[in-house]
């Protein structure tokens, strides 16, 4: 069994601009993205997020750091391109896995308004998957 690094994409939206919708947005689509890939937490090297411009209240990353055993993953945030047709309100997150699955065989979760990025990867997930 070979092991590689993969990504998981997963995206979200917040319906405004506050700490406590970024925290909990962040950690609902985390966790489904873990949930939905069987991720444990010592597999994964790292994880990027970034928010539109438009989502300053607070770090998508503090989410993570929340949760049992994150304290020293290797974690980074950043701001995406604003792009005039983007997506509003937007958190994405890459996690980086290393995993022995194939990349057809991983879940991409994007949930609320982040389905319309990328709905040809998105609406096998996002309906069973929501909370």
């Amino acid at each position: 069994m070979t092991v590689v690094c993969r990504g998981v994409r997963g995206a979200t939206t917040v319906e405004q601009d506050s700490r406590e919708a970024i925290l909990a947005a962040t950690e609902e689509l985390l966790h489904l993205m873990l949930e939905s890939n069987q991720i444990q937490r010592e597999d994964i090297a790292s994880v990027i997020f970034t928010t539109t411009p438009d989502v300053i209240s607070e770090y998508p990353a503090l989410a993570a750091r929340k949760l049992p055993g994150w304290g020293d993953m290797a974690l980074l945030c950043g701001h995406e391109m604003a792009v005039l047709h983007g997506l509003k309100k937007c958190i994405r997150v890459l996690l980086h896995w290393n995993t022995s699955k194939a990349a057809h065989e991983i879940n991409h979760i994007y949930i609320k308004e982040a389905v319309n990025l990328r709905p040809d990867i998105a609406a096998p997930h996002s309906n069973t998957l929501r909370r």
